[in-house]
């Protein structure tokens, strides 16, 4: 294909700022959804469950950045220069990186006290599943926390505050990041969380050696709006909900994953990204 003839199939695909993509979402479990993040007992699935991907159509969010809200849609994107750029040293990243962050979210959020609890990098390798050591992008969709697994966090981080900081407003937010960009490889579709439809949202438990952990996968439901923000570089940043304990009048959750989307050039550099997971406390 030449480059006109390429230039054209992509402004086919997105017309109207919308690219069409297929997204994994779960299909039939047996039992309630599990995975293992190690490698099971023998005879025992990795996942007792498998996917059901459909096409959905993905709006591009560039030509308006500002019309997501955390409280309305349950994601934002937010201009913001790090004064990191590699990510390749840890100490930097847990030491300057979550102090930038940290100020970040109490400005987005007016929240009261903000406290990062891990981070994740990813650096795809083509045909690499995502493993501990080896992060990859995660292409099904998911919400990092549930309604019991939000307070449990905060149960498990800040022991004898936890029950006073329950008391309040709280909320478990992701800030994702490109380290390389722009984002041509594997970039993230975020869902609207105001379409969500009851029951769209399924609790699976995430089995490591010592404990069980809760995430949401999530069913297709085709009122569901899928967002994304294309080219992203990494003075960029999206900002996740996956928990929110306030239980009317806001999105208490953003699920998302990454897409292949079809007019990535085949050169494309496999994307880079870090994203950071904190409990907000107090935000109005």
């Amino acid at each position: 294909m030449n480059a006109n003839t390429r230039l054209e199939a992509d402004r086919a695909i997105h017309r109207d700022g919308v690219v069409r993509a297929s997204l994994n979402f779960i299909g039939p479990a047996d039992g309630k959804p599990e995975t293992y993040n190690y490698t099971p007992p023998p005879g025992v699935p990795v996942r007792n469950f498998g996917d059901d991907p459909h096409e959905v159509a993905i709006r591009d969010l560039r030509a308006d950045p500002a019309a997501a809200s955390l409280d309305r849609e349950g994601f934002a994107v937010l201009r913001h220069r790090s004064a990191e750029r590699d990510f390749a040293d840890e100490a930097a990243i847990v030491g300057a990186y979550y102090a930038e962050t940290e100020a970040l979210l109490r400005q987005a959020t007016g929240a009261h006290r903000v406290f990062i609890f891990d981070h994740t990098i990813r650096r795809r390798i083509p045909g690499q599943e995502d493993r501990a050591g080896q992060r990859q992008p995660v292409a099904r969709v998911h919400v990092d926390q549930t309604l019991s697994s939000g307070p449990e966090r905060v149960r498990r981080h800040l022991g004898a505050e936890a029950a006073a900081l329950l008391d309040g407003r709280v909320q478990v937010i992701n800030v994702w990041r490109p380290i390389r960009g722009p984002v041509l490889d594997s970039p993230l579709a975020v869902c609207d969380g105001s379409s969500l439809a009851p029951g769209d949202l399924v609790a699976t438990d995430l089995v490591y050696p010592q404990h069980r952990g809760e995430v949401y996968s999530v069913r297709h439901n085709p009122g569901q709006r899928w967002h994304y923000l294309s080219r992203m570089m990494p003075d960029e940043v999206l900002l996740l909900k996956c928990y929110d304990s306030r239980e009317t009048g806001v999105s208490r959750f953003a699920p998302h994953t990454a897409f292949s989307d079809p007019t990535t050039p085949p050169d494309a550099p496999p994307r880079q990204s870090i994203e950071l997971r904190a409990l907000v406390f107090g935000a109005t």
